[in-house]
């Protein structure tokens, strides 16, 4: 069922909370260095703000404990500033989330006004879902809004209790999350055809049901990244030190004997001695890794056969590198899948985390459809889950 949003509703002189998901990577001075998750929110904020609305945006930065909660990297201060300087207007900033501070600045809000709360982590009724929480905040508003894709998946007070508590007050979604859902499950129940999947990363265990259910419905999956080594081994293969989870061989077993026309496993392997840029390499065939190396990147065939069936492909999901593609040149199949991906034709979405750091390091997130802001929300939506936090919001 599709959700309404925020452009199916009247804001005028109307308050709107909106959960935006603004957890940024800040460097050891506070500083923000990738403000992507910042900028994908605009239209849904100036959405508002040009039909005369006033704004109250609530988000979560990091993880802090009751030990560290007052560190610098857990306030939105440099938040509020940075999204001040993208729209050129102020925007308040209240020290707490629903304390005397945000209180009086909820009060004094006018059309066309932007307040930021403080970090929700930082009030315990967050993660817990509290009633009295999710009661505090909702009440501050006309209109809820949800454009937090990438934690859709965590039923917290801001994003489950709040629209709950919101009552017949009208609760609908950010056009950052409406596209968000739209290129990760109505472009993939539905996919031009050949459709590919390439999962790349560490563990088969963070991903075994997406590979089940991706197997379903592709008509090739990509194997890359360490998650390979559990294939190889699984296959009778040495696999030297790679990382490896011995755990999960009959379950690597299984899924290439019911994946034997649609899995496709690496061929060779670029490994090294130690975990080091400068460390002695070799490219081994798959499985025939030395004792005293381990496998960094999927090889040359592997990433020049992956790049040709990319090639073929009429819709790409890509969730995972190839290899540590932060140090070169273990890069290379990972680079090389990037590049396919954004010379390809095909509807292509980079499914957040990595992936989405890769495509951004390697220059080509404006080639692709869609790079997705949240990593573990959209595996959620890969391995076919429902968010009830999305299921809450307004169908149209």
């Amino acid at each position: 069922m599709a959700k309404k949003t925020i452009a199916d509703v009247e804001v005028a002189g109307q308050t709107v909370l909106i959960r935006v998901d603004f957890n940024v990577p800040l460097d050891e001075q506070g500083n923000i260095t990738d403000d992507r998750r910042i900028r994908m929110t605009l239209p849904t904020l100036t959405s508002v703000l040009d039909r005369g609305g006033k704004l109250i945006l609530m988000s979560h930065l990091g993880r802090p404990t009751g030990a560290d909660s007052d560190a610098f990297q857990f306030t939105l201060q440099a938040i509020a500033n940075r999204l001040g300087e993208l729209l050129d207007r102020e925007v308040v900033f209240a020290t707490d989330t629903v304390g005397t501070d945000a209180q009086s600045k909820v009060t004094s809000l006018q059309p066309g006004g932007i307040l930021l709360l403080e970090n929700l982590r930082l009030n315990p009724g967050e993660k817990k879902g509290d009633s009295d929480f999710s009661q505090a905040l909702a009440n501050m508003a006309d209109i809820y809004c949800n454009d937090a894709f990438g934690s859709c998946a965590k039923p917290d007070a801001s994003l489950f209790g709040v629209p709950k508590a919101m009552g017949n007050r009208p609760k609908v979604t950010g056009f950052l999350l409406a596209k968000e859902i739209a290129y990760l499950t109505d472009t993939i129940s539905n996919p031009d055809r050949p459709f590919v999947a390439i999962l790349g990363g560490a563990k088969v265990s963070d991903k075994i049901t997406v590979i089940e259910n991706l197997l379903d419905q592709c008509d090739k999956v990509l194997i890359g990244g360490a998650m390979a080594y559990t294939f190889a081994l699984a296959s009778g293969g040495t696999i030297g030190k790679s990382l490896v989870e011995p755990d999960k061989v009959d379950l690597a077993q299984k899924l290439m004997a019911r994946g034997k026309d649609t899995l496709v496993l690496p061929v060779d392997t670029h490994c090294g001695d130690n975990f080091h840029s400068d460390c002695r390499k070799q490219i081994v065939n798959a499985g025939e890794i030395p004792a005293n190396f381990e496998g960094l990147d999927i090889g040359p065939q592997t990433a020049a056969h992956f790049a040709e069936i990319v090639a073929t492909a009429k819709t790409v999901v890509w969730n995972g590198p190839m290899g540590v593609f932060e140090m070169p040149p273990f890069d290379h199949g990972t680079q090389t899948v990037a590049q396919a991906i954004a010379n390809s034709s095909a509807t292509s979405i980079i499914g957040g985390g990595d992936s989405a750091a890769a495509i951004q390091q390697f220059g080509f997130a404006d080639q692709v459809s869609h790079v997705s802001t949240g990593g573990g929300a959209s595996l959620a939506l890969l391995e076919g889950k429902a968010f009830e936090t999305v299921a809450v919001l307004d169908d149209v």
